[in-house]
């Protein structure tokens, strides 16, 4: 996979910093599940049943980590996972992986799923 997005080492702490609160981290994983569509946050708070002013702070942390974007749709705000800036992270942590070979995926982390 191709990461085009640089991330320097401020914005990838900003980000894994955001990801390590566990509503947070349920929070992004709905966003990036609901795909380019996104999610209001009447339909995040019931889907995972979090009080809405809850959500509504774990929502800013992610989208001032660059994780989330929000848009004005009349008098919705929705709510999408910023893919270029997830996969600028997963860039940023595996950039210089196995040395710059290729990296083989160990039994262990193999998914039968």
């Amino acid at each position: 996979m191709l990461y085009c997005r640089t991330m320097n080492e401020d914005q990838a702490v900003s980000a894994l910093s955001a990801l390590a609160h566990s509503q947070r981290l349920r929070v992004f994983r709905a966003l990036v599940v609901a795909g380019p569509e996104g999610l209001t946050p009447s339909t995040l708070a019931d889907q995972l049943d979090v009080a809405r002013n809850t959500l509504s702070f774990h929502l800013k942390e992610l989208a001032h980590a660059g994780l989330v974007t929000i848009e004005q749709q009349g008098r919705n705000l929705i709510y999408r996972a910023e893919y270029g800036h997830m996969n600028g992270l997963i860039g940023y942590l595996t950039e210089h992986c196995c040395q710059g070979g290729v990296c083989e995926v160990s039994e262990s982390s193999h998914c039968d799923c």
